[in-house]
């Protein structure tokens, strides 16, 4: 047992603080911890709650009030409410301004999506391969309104391994290969129009400059199919020859392989079909039934390339070409693509790096070709092959000349397209 000051013990202080058996304090005593010999007892004032005069303080032993006890506490002062001046119930700290942090949230939000936007726009126009040379075409026509873009599905087998070639059914390397798809994209103010050239289309070869050696080549009244002059002297000759034989100016070249094709189609997880009728064909290595289904890159291309399963053969092929495109660009151009990086960047990477175009061809005319084959899709715009009379000489298909010239007419002028594909 310890003595304390002034008599008092802590003997196995119980619940009230001291022991059973301890004595009870003198209430005449004064508790060390509340006041001392020569220091004077504190106050809140008259009223106050606390020790001394007139403090309302209560006897510790027997619960009565006490004169010179002082609490502390002040009766009139409310402690932990209210809210004054601004401060919080601590009555230190300022309260937050939200409109002011919601403001900052905000502009900060939109510089990190300006600041990523731009830098996926350089990124992007980076990778573009600006390959193609329009300035060495000869004898262009006149230009009219809209822009006119020849959209090339190539059969390049450009950075593909001999694995991959056998899994997609391309066969061998070639050289400069030759156009499996040649399309003309109009876009306009009355409506866009996609408009397929058949491989097998009778065309006359005009005079050109070949795109390497630099050599004029004169005209010689020779005719060939439309995708033999890509062979012949690659994507310059090929928008000579689409000009020349129908007096429409290109504006803009695009063309993706075989590679590239496939592996957009797979960077935005397939696309959906619907194939009207069980397609079987060897060649091509389609196989597939009739109805809704979302196809990968290797099931896409050869989709696109399959005509010998088909009744109309190559008129048939560009249709669904046409069709796979649009559902293409339909899909590419989504909130869920644009706005998932993870998604977008893949898809623009595999695009970017087989895409060939002009050299003054922007990322914004790259936007603006594959939303208007997305408009086409969308109905809005018409989608039709080049009109055709019947076979030429050698068993090529030869145009309808004078639908072909009201057409591009209809088109330089930028007027709603009346002319059909129709015989």
């Amino acid at each position: 047992m310890n003595e304390w000051p002034d008599g008092w013990t802590n003997t196995s202080r119980g619940r009230e603080g001291r022991g059973r058996g301890a004595p009870r304090p003198d209430p005449t005593r004064v508790m060390p911890h509340t006041s001392a010999p020569g220091v004077p007892p504190q106050t809140r004032g008259p009223g106050g709650s606390g020790h001394g005069p007139g403090g309302g303080g209560y006897d510790v032993g027997h619960g009565q009030p006490q004169a010179g006890y002082d609490s502390g506490y002040s009766e009139g002062q409310v402690y932990g409410g209210g809210r004054s001046g601004g401060r919080d119930d601590y009555g230190d700290r300022p309260r937050p301004d939200w409109r002011r942090r919601t403001k900052w949230t905000l502009i900060t939000l939109v510089v990190v999506v300006l600041v990523w936007s731009v830098g996926t726009y350089f990124w992007a126009d980076s990778k573009l391969r600006r390959e193609v040379d329009l300035s060495i075409v000869e004898d262009r026509p006149e230009g009219g309104d809209g822009t006119n873009y020849l959209i090339v599905g190539s059969d390049s087998r450009e950075g593909m391994s001999k694995e991959e070639r056998q899994k997609l059914h391309t066969g061998g390397p070639t050289d400069k290969g030759r156009t499996d798809s040649i399309m003309i994209l109009h876009v306009g103010s009355n409506g866009n129009t996609m408009i397929s050239l058949p491989r097998d289309s009778d065309v006359e070869i005009p005079s050109f400059t070949g795109s390497e050696s630099g050599k004029h080549y004169p005209a010689q009244g020779k005719h060939t199919k439309i995708n033999a002059t890509y062979s012949m002297d690659g994507p310059e000759l090929l928008v000579r020859t689409v000009e020349h034989n129908t007096g429409l100016r290109i504006d803009h070249y695009a063309e993706i392989g075989f590679g590239g094709f496939a592996k957009i189609v797979d960077a935005v997880g397939g696309v959906e079909m619907d194939i009207p009728r069980d397609i079987k064909d060897d060649k091509s290595g389609a196989d597939f039934k009739k109805g809704k289904q979302t196809l990968n890159g290797q099931e896409a291309l050869a989709f696109v390339r399959t005509r010998y399963a088909l009744p109309g053969s190559d008129l048939d092929r560009t249709k669904n070409q046409q069709k796979f495109l649009s559902a293409l660009a339909n899909q590419t151009a989504t909130p869920s693509t644009v706005l998932n990086p993870f998604k977008l960047y893949p898809t623009m990477g595999a695009g970017l790096d087989t895409l060939k175009v002009d050299k003054d061809m922007s990322l914004w005319n790259v936007a603006s070709m594959f939303w208007a084959m997305k408009g086409v899709s969308g109905g809005d715009g018409k989608s039709m092959n080049m009109p055709i009379a019947g076979p030429a000489p050698g068993g090529n298909l030869q145009w309808d000349k004078a639908k072909v010239k009201k057409l591009v007419s209809q088109l330089n002028n930028d007027e709603k397209v009346t002319v059909t594909s129709d015989r």
